[in-house]
């Protein structure tokens, strides 16, 4: 059980409430992003940052990266790694919509041992069953997905795919719009981990407005937390 988190409070209470990893990210409405060097910080002084994959990721709107942005997340994730995260995060497509293997390749250098979660962009992919295969044989350890679709129950059939095509090479994670309700039928696909945000709304009757984004912010609920833990472990 992997729980996307923004925040140490979030972290914090993820952990405590059973959860076996995080993936640490900022942004998540669009997908998330590099979290900030302050928020890393904070993150690993409140848990073991061997349990933190911290999302690399420069900037929402797809996954096709200028070499300028090649660099700063092979610096960001170098960085990463220096302080202790026990993995990162990444994803990388190429104008065809298949796998830039080149640019992986660099981050899971930059990675030096930390384990490699290649992310959702397999979902954006042309064809993600070509890239799952593609990812196999680049030995990345972990591929978080939907299957390919909006939210995970409903790509079961491509989900039950990839882990037969992975045979245990690597860890297939189900991701993408998981309910703690959906989380038997995905362990009965087969699948070796469940993601999900456990998000609820948080801040909403302080002041915004222009300039000041949507009303209340993204806050991890420890009840949803409770939920998955309980229905993975079922």
């Amino acid at each position: 059980m992997e729980i996307a988190v923004q925040d140490a409070a979030g972290a914090a209470l993820a952990i405590a409430g059973g959860a076996d990893r995080l993936e640490l990210c900022q942004a998540l409405e669009m997908g998330g992003i590099t979290p900030s060097l302050g928020i890393l910080e904070s993150v690993f002084a409140a848990v073991d940052p061997a349990l933190v994959n911290v999302l690399v990721r420069p900037r929402g709107g797809g996954f096709v990266y200028d070499a300028d942005e090649v660099a700063v997340v092979a610096a960001d994730i170098a960085a990463c790694v220096a302080r202790g995260a026990g993995g990162v995060v990444v994803g990388a497509l190429d104008a065809d919509g298949g796998l830039d293997r080149d640019t992986l390749r660099r981050w899971r250098d930059a990675a030096a041992g930390a384990t490699v979660t290649f992310h959702r962009a397999i979902d954006a992919a042309a064809d993600p069953a070509a890239v799952f295969d593609a990812l196999l044989a680049e030995d990345v350890d972990r591929v978080l997905t939907s299957g390919g679709a909006p939210r995970s129950v409903d790509g079961i059939p491509a989900l039950r795919d990839f882990v037969e095509r992975a045979a245990g090479t690597l860890e297939v994670q189900a991701g993408g719009g998981v309910q703690p309700g959906d989380i038997a039928a995905l362990r009965a696909a087969g699948v070796d981990a469940v993601h999900l945000s456990a998000r609820t709304r948080a801040g909403s009757a302080s002041p915004s407005g222009p300039g000041g984004g949507a009303t209340g912010h993204d806050a991890t609920s420890a009840a949803i937390v409770a939920a998955a833990v309980a229905a993975a472990r079922g």
